[in-house]
């Protein structure tokens, strides 16, 4: 239908069914509430009620009394992770490919790396000499099926420093952290099985989860952990059979778990038989360790995942799963089925030979003492611009910040990316698509002024724009 004549009611049922071929809603997610598709659209409630009513005539959603409308699945397009660049949304795969793929001159205060100038490069090049004066057989042969016995002693080592002693059967070492959790869901998951996330969370989760086909629930996230009545009743109601959260330094907030709410979670999770991935991939970012599922828990219903790309490369890519030994068997089986082996011998030797030395714990420290810096600095350069900062993380590299009244972040990260700058804008890691005000900034990224001209730009443009149309 030719939308210059469709009617008010069409028009918002265009506007669901766009979201759902561009993949920013997935069978299980909520539509937004009535009265704010009703803002959003400049429509009257009433006009919504009748547009979800009428795709809940189609199959396409269904009604929860109490709850809201829901996308089934049902009368949908094939699964195409790559929808056409015309009807590509900034959604967690443009924020992604826009990252990973731009130019040597674009800035990336959206990005989730440190900037290669802050990395341990000397010790790197260092290590890899001494893997060419080594064993030949680290240069050509298949990694092991649960990887390098050698780092794996290492990590183990580190695990009881914060009381968690394991075996050696209990860690298995991957490809990369996504890796970990691919084969994670692959053994214990389903297509259609529902999988708790925090909201906001880290946009990956939500892009590789439905990747699997799973039905993704969420709860809302805090300054402690997540919403304890909320997380209660998601999952005695819903009972999802898993739950992926980080560790330590959340993603994208900054937020630690408390001592209270790590103690309820595992109490909820234990009552209602779910099981609970946490990812700590950035938990040496931390000043002093916070309290752990992993380590609380023992490895019973809880799984570590983790890797190095954060905090020493990108490039030489290894993680791992430490979990209960027969769900490390059935991992071990997984990745020789979709890996043929364990990972790379090099990356596995590079990372133990720096894990091994002293070299490793002062790169930590220098890096936490220039990112604290770093947050202070830019959190009040953010402030100055009308960008608040949701809390000042422990440590890490990122802040969560709220945009100035009226300004949809994905449209000033259009803005942006025409002028070479790569932003996260805040709905990319909400399922309930409730952080359109909310932005993540990567302060390692931001050490260039131009960062912060092109947003005063982008800022000054979008409000008058609204101003405007007042």
């Amino acid at each position: 239908m030719d939308s210059r004549h469709e009617t008010r009611t069409e028009a918002v049922m265009r506007a669901i069914r766009e979201r759902v071929a561009a993949r920013q809603l997935a069978p299980g997610d909520r539509l937004p509430s009535i009265r704010r598709c009703a803002a959003a659209m400049k429509v009257s409630p009433s006009t919504v009620v009748e547009a979800y009513d009428r795709l809940a005539a189609e199959g396409l959603v269904r009604a929860r009394p109490g709850s809201g409308f829901y996308l089934t699945g049902h009368g949908l397009p094939p699964l195409s992770l790559a929808p056409p660049a015309s009807a590509r949304a900034v959604d967690p795969f443009w924020v992604s490919r826009q990252s990973l793929d731009a130019e040597a001159d674009t800035l990336k205060p959206g990005c989730g790396w440190l900037p290669a100038s802050w990395m341990p490069n000397e010790a790197l090049r260092r290590g890899l000499r001494n893997l060419a004066r080594g064993d030949a057989v680290a240069l050509t042969d298949y990694g092991s099926t649960r990887g390098s016995l050698p780092l794996r002693r290492l990590l183990l080592g580190r695990f009881a420093e914060e009381g968690l002693r394991l075996t050696p059967e209990q860690l298995l070492l991957t490809s990369s952290g996504t890796q970990a959790i691919d084969l994670v869901c692959r053994l214990l998951l389903q297509p259609g099985d529902a999988v708790l996330v925090d909201d906001p969370c880290y946009f990956n989760f939500r892009a590789l989860l439905r990747a699997h086909q799973l039905r993704l629930l969420s709860v809302p996230y805090t300054q402690n952990g997540p919403d304890l009545a909320a997380f209660e009743n998601v999952v005695g109601t819903e009972r999802p059979r898993l739950y992926l959260t980080n560790a330590a330094l959340h993603n994208p907030t900054g937020a630690t778990v408390s001592p209270q709410v790590a103690y309820r979670m595992l109490r909820v999770a234990a009552a209602h038989d779910m099981i609970i991935v946490e990812d700590e991939i950035f938990a040496d970012f931390e000043p002093e360790p916070s309290p752990r599922l992993a380590v609380l828990d023992g490895l019973d219903r809880v799984i570590r995942i983790g890797s190095f790309s954060k905090t020493l490369s990108a490039s030489v890519r290894c993680g791992y799963v430490a979990a209960r030994p027969d769900w490390i068997e059935g991992l071990v089986d997984l990745q020789i089925a979709t890996s043929f082996g364990g990972p790379s011998p090099i990356a596995c030797g590079l990372i133990a030979d720096l894990l091994a030395g002293g070299g490793y714990r002062k790169h930590m420290e220098d890096v936490r003492r220039r990112l604290a810096r770093a947050r202070r600095s830019e959190a009040a350069r953010l402030q100055a611009l009308g960008i608040r900062p949701w809390l000042m993380p422990r440590g890490g590299f990122y802040l969560w910040c709220r945009l100035p009244e009226g300004v949809d972040a994905a449209e000033l990260s259009r803005l942006a990316l025409s002028e070479g700058v790569v932003l996260a804008p805040g709905n990319v890691f909400s399922v309930g698509q409730s952080a359109g005000e909310f932005m993540r900034f990567n302060v390692a990224q931001m050490q260039e002024q131009r960062v912060h001209e092109v947003l005063e730009r982008g800022l000054r443009r979008l409000q008058s724009s609204e101003r405007a149309a007042e």
